[in-house]
């Protein structure tokens, strides 16, 4: 069923404008310099925010490691330090591998045989000397 509508009922509709009206661009001189002057402050503004935001964000990372050190630990992460802690000790007492025995000490003098044979002798235990010589350069006539 259509609905008719009399001339009293119908819907106003109003146009729409796809341009709306034009203001002057031309202001006053002191409307454009606070424009000007509000624009550079907007600006100065999100320099200053993005500044505030990286600070605060160091600063926040530096705080969580700061409180995590305050804290008490974990005991699993407790008893890993103090492995790590012992082993050091016993580094620096022994000068050198820690629990190494004998076998070690026969497998490295085996290893370094081998390879003062297969190299021709030298000392494998420090960084080898190297000597560069500059290239003699000639001039040549033209």
């Amino acid at each position: 069923m259509k609905r008719s509508f009399d001339a009293q009922e119908r819907p106003r509709l109003t146009p729409i404008t796809h341009n709306p009206p034009r203001r002057s661009t031309l202001g006053s001189a002191s409307s454009v310099k606070s424009k000007m002057a509000l624009h550079r402050l907007f600006q100065l503004s999100s320099v200053l925010r993005s500044a505030v935001t990286l600070t605060l964000r160091r600063n926040i990372g530096m705080s969580a490691v700061l409180f995590n050190r305050a804290k008490e630990l974990d005991p699993v992460q407790k008893l890993f330090l103090d492995k790590i802690r012992d082993y050091n000790n016993k580094s620096k007492a022994s000068g050198g591998i820690v629990d190494g025995g004998p076998s070690y000490q026969k497998n490295l003098s085996d290893e370094v045989s081998k390879l003062q044979r297969l190299f021709g002798g030298g000392d494998f235990t420090k960084f080898p000397d190297i000597k560069f010589t500059e290239p003699k350069f000639e001039e040549g006539t033209k």
